[in-house]
């Protein structure tokens, strides 16, 4: 992982907060009907470099399609910051929405697109 620091992020009533050690180089966008509708854009850490500070109890789980990725989202105000699974080599990661992260510039990113419809 290329320039990996350490954000902040929260779902948008403030009642999910974390923080993780995640590069902002690698980032996706993806048109699957989950991703595309959400309007996410996806960066992918390792699970030990994710730590929730607040808010597992404000929290529910969605899954899909193969049920692979736990998608977590608030249930107060409905913003999904992250989500875990596991990557093509069996380690789990921590799938984030770096548009929830508080400590970047909005639009100061590039992202590549994926074609997960086709998946």
């Amino acid at each position: 992982m290329t320039n990996a620091a350490t954000h902040k992020g929260s779902c948008h009533c403030g009642a999910v907060a974390y923080e993780v050690e995640v590069g902002m180089d690698g980032l996706i966008e993806c048109n699957c009907s989950h991703c595309y509708r959400k309007g996410f854009v996806l960066a992918f850490a390792p699970r030990s470099a994710f730590r929730l500070l607040k808010g597992e109890e404000a929290t529910t789980s969605y899954f899909f399609n193969q049920h692979k990725i736990e998608h977590r989202f608030c249930k107060t105000c409905g913003v999904q910051p992250f989500g875990y699974g596991v990557a093509p080599d069996g380690s789990e990661v921590a799938a984030i929405n770096i548009r929830t992260l508080t400590d970047i510039e909005p639009w100061g990113w590039t992202a590549s697109r994926v074609d997960g419809r086709s998946f």
